[in-house]
């Protein structure tokens, strides 16, 4: 996992709430195996018709927000079915951060394990943040996770709060299988002694 310590990027803003993880991530596109190639679907019933045509009013397709890395979005977002690969699409489109006021819990823990940063702000802040992409070309965060603050160029700054752990393993990179690996050492050494595994090798022999 690509560790997280301090991103600047441009905003996008998806000015609704309850945004649900199938509409991230229509279940359709859920057959893939692998974990990316899911980019070009995210937000799919919204960003094309029935007939696969671009509907040109959805905000990702204003040339403004071609290279958006951070998604300002409305309260409960990411509510819904517990599917990973609504995270899987926003960070194969190229979203590092996704901010609202609130997530969805599922959806939160989800992208703590696949290194994309859900920041909470209140409801003001986040309206602030939408207003400011809508009306400035070019508008940029800078998103810190050694220092937990949010800022821009114009005098915005504003904190968020993350447990301990869950910032460790951003910073670090480390998801479930990163931080098994940190004790390598030692489940090697465990195994090799472990008797199970000799009489498992015997009735294999046998």
């Amino acid at each position: 996992m690509q560790p997280f310590r301090k991103h600047t990027g441009l905003v996008a803003p998806l000015d609704k709430v309850n945004v649900d993880t199938d509409q991230i991530i229509p279940k359709q596109f859920l057959k893939r195996i692998e974990r990316t190639g899911f980019g070009e679907f995210l937000f799919y019933d919204w960003r094309f018709s029935g007939d696969g045509k671009k509907i040109p009013d959805f905000v990702l397709h204003a040339p403004r927000y071609a290279k958006a890395s951070i998604l300002v979005a409305g309260k409960n977002f990411g509510c819904g079915s517990s599917r990973e690969h609504a995270v899987w699409a926003l960070a194969d489109y190229g979203f590092r951060v996704v901010i609202a006021s609130s997530f969805a819990d599922i959806f939160a823990n989800n992208s703590l394990k696949n290194g994309l940063l859900t920041v909470r702000l209140s409801e003001e802040q986040v309206a602030g943040i939408t207003r400011c992409s809508k009306e400035i070309e070019n508008y940029q965060l800078t998103v810190d996770l050694e220092t937990l603050r949010v800022e821009d160029r114009r005098g915005f700054a504003g904190l968020f709060a993350m447990d301990e752990f869950s910032r460790h393993c951003l910073l670090n990179g480390l998801d479930d299988i990163g931080l098994t690996l940190q004790h390598e050492a030692d489940i090697v050494a465990y195994e090799a002694k472990h008797p199970v595994r000799v009489e498992m090798k015997t009735i294999l022999a046998g």
